[in-house]
């Protein structure tokens, strides 16, 4: 934007003219008739009666240090990038060297000007695996009511992500949100357990964007309110305003999605391939102020502090000001500024707000739905700051915006709205720079309102898209080979479905599998799953990640094995050779069984067992 002088020669004309135009509030920067005609307080209205102000929401994360536990790149390394061609992955390796500027991956990447057509990475050094793990912490500076965090990974996801946060300066952290494919195991938290009133400031720890696809270029957004029941009525929810509170932000990568090949003989470039890697770290929110101050400035030791208005002091407005005592401090609220009160001032009953015609409902974070919020510049979808000379700089979006690349950022269109779908995006602010929204699982599109290829519509709002099931048939086919007396059949299976030492010792395999789909070939169905975790493998090598899994037509119509897609199973089975030489099989013999977080530690003892010979005596 241009910058404005106070020397023009016409000063005095111009000056006439400025002030016989309505004055909006909130701007920040310096005008050029700053000293005779002043912007409008927007934490007083017209009448000059306190009102709730809340100072710009930013990206607070934008430009600061983020410290990070490993980064590639001293000494010179090695890594090595998975892409995928049909069924064939391919590695392409490189070199990151920390004191080559073209080669190296530094933690200022994490939060520079994130351009997704000139990607910068951070990158973490290759295969920091569980149970060692990889963080990035983020100061803010000073309190923030933080509304999201979010990542845009370069790499694959991690299989299991914490986040926490800390509300004073990082002395003590909390959790605010797990993510992992085996919540119990690695963070003993169930999966997706329903937040009530009761539990509404504890992290939860879902499953969900924890697939090791996309390989590159997949998000993890964590909306603080999203899902809490009394986030409608944030104002009067302390909990709440106490939960999106922090000073500063952890994100722990705890372990790597593999393919299952890091345990070869020929592991090491497997093991080059897996890392960390993030081109875009944001924290979304507002300086904390409890609606006392409309912007946040540097005082003079540079730390940041609210400007505080209503007669209010301290770093968050969290206080009376000296000499205005008459009434205990309060958070301000859409209907009420609660002000201080000076002792020498009549106690009179306080001017109390409804909703002022023109002005947007006001959602549990302060800000207008529709319209422009009061307090913006001219643009009212761009944010910027005030320079220490003066001068205006708007130069990212406000939430709810991202930025038109075909208009320039002086342009009064410079930023679109991101229209997220309200039922098939996980929240409403997209990416400022694409304008893509997050998704939930099975949604896609950039405004998430379509459902993904493989998926289709179902009458939940909180699931929209489900897989296609391609469930096995549930009697038994007309096929001459299957048996008429299932039960006879199926006898030599039948029996109490437990596992114990005995039982794995028996089985050529023991893994941990997630059935994703199935379809009929022939006389056989086949199912898609993701293997999990490999427990025991015998001649035939057992990976980690999608396999095939073939089931005999005639077992599966007598139910043995019982097996879904979207469910998860223990299975024990005998190597067999498969009808197209891939993948793995299961009979009648074959123990499958819903699987249990639980299990995990029992089926490792086993495997140590075995390691010492325990299974040639079981």
């Amino acid at each position: 934007m241009p910058r404005r002088g106070a020397e023009a020669p016409l000063a005095l004309l111009l000056a006439a003219a400025w002030l016989a135009q309505p004055l909006r509030g909130g701007y920040h920067g310096v005008s050029m008739f700053a000293v005779q005609n002043a912007q409008p307080d927007p934490c007083y209205d017209e009448h000059g009666l306190p009102r709730r102000c809340i100072p710009d929401f930013v990206n607070s994360a934008f430009g600061k240090e983020v410290k990070v536990s490993s980064t590639c790149g001293k000494p010179p390394s090695r890594y090595c990038v998975v892409t995928e061609k049909g069924d064939e992955q391919v590695r392409t390796c490189h070199l990151c060297n920390a004191s080559d500027p073209k080669r190296a991956h530094p933690p200022s990447f994490l939060t520079d000007l994130n351009n997704p057509h000139n990607l910068t990475c951070w990158q973490s050094d290759s295969y920091v695996q569980y149970p060692h793990n990889v963080t990035l912490t983020l100061s803010l500076g000073k309190k923030f009511e933080v509304t999201y965090v979010s990542l845009q990974f370069c790499s694959p996801r991690p299989e299991s992500m914490a986040i926490h946060k800390s509300m004073d300066y990082g002395k003590t952290w909390v959790p605010f949100q797990f993510y992992s494919t085996q919540c119990r195991k690695m963070y003993n938290k169930p999966s997706r357990a329903a937040i009530t009133k009761q539990n509404e400031q504890e992290a939860v720890c879902t499953d969900s964007h924890t697939d090791v696809r996309p390989l590159s270029g997949g998000l993890i957004a964590f909306s603080t309110l999203d899902g809490r029941p009394t986030a409608h009525d944030f104002d009067n929810s302390p909990v709440l305003q106490d939960w999106v509170t922090a000073t500063d932000i952890r994100v722990t990568f705890s372990r790597l999605h593999t393919f299952g090949d890091e345990s070869e003989d020929d592991s090491e470039l497997a093991r080059d391939s897996y890392f960390y890697a993030v081109s875009d770290l944001q924290v979304g929110g507002r300086c904390k102020c409890n609606g006392h101050a409309s912007r946040c400035v540097r005082d003079r030791d540079d730390s940041l502090v609210c400007d505080c208005k209503h007669n209010t002091a301290g770093p968050e407005c969290d206080r009376c000001k000296p000499f205005h005592y008459d009434r205990p401090w309060q958070r301000a609220t859409a209907r009420e500024a609660n002000e201080c009160v000076g002792e020498s001032r009549p106690r009179t009953l306080r001017h109390r707000r409804g909703e002022e015609p023109g002005r947007g409902a006001e959602g549990p974070g302060g800000e207008e739905e529709g319209g422009q919020r009061e307090g913006s510049e001219r643009h009212g979808d761009i944010q910027g700051h005030a320079k220490q000379g003066g001068e205006a700089h708007c130069h990212y979006c406000k939430e709810g915006f991202y930025r038109d690349l075909s208009k320039p950022i002086s342009h009064r269109k410079a930023c679109k709205e991101c229209d997220c779908h309200p039922v098939g995006a996980a929240g409403q602010t997209c990416n400022q720079t694409t304008g893509q929204c997050p998704c939930k699982d099975g949604v896609t599109g950039i405004t998430c309102n379509r459902c993904a290829k493989g998926y289709q519509q179902s009458r939940s709002p909180i699931a929209p898209c489900i897989k296609i099931p391609a469930a096995p048939p549930t009697t038994a086919a007309s096929s001459a080979e299957e048996p008429a007396d299932c039960d006879s059949y199926c006898k030599a299976s039948k029996g109490k479905l437990k596992i114990n030492m005995k039982k794995y010792c028996k089985k050529d395999y023991a893994v941990q599998i997630h059935v994703l789909k199935a379809e009929k070939n022939a006389d056989w169905w086949k199912f898609t799953v993701n293997i999990i975790s490999v427990y025991k493998q015998g001649s035939n090598r057992i990976r980690r990640g999608d396999q095939t899994l073939w089931i005999h037509s005639k077992d599966i119509a007598c139910k043995c094995p019982k097996i879904k897609p979207m469910k998860k199973y223990l299975l024990l089975g005998n190597n067999e050779d498969s009808p197209d030489q891939s993948g793995i099989i299961a009979d009648k013999s074959s123990l499958v069984i819903q699987w249990r977080d639980t299990w995990a530690r029992r089926l490792r003892k086993f495997q140590q067992r075995e390691k010492k010979g325990k299974c040639k005596k079981a």
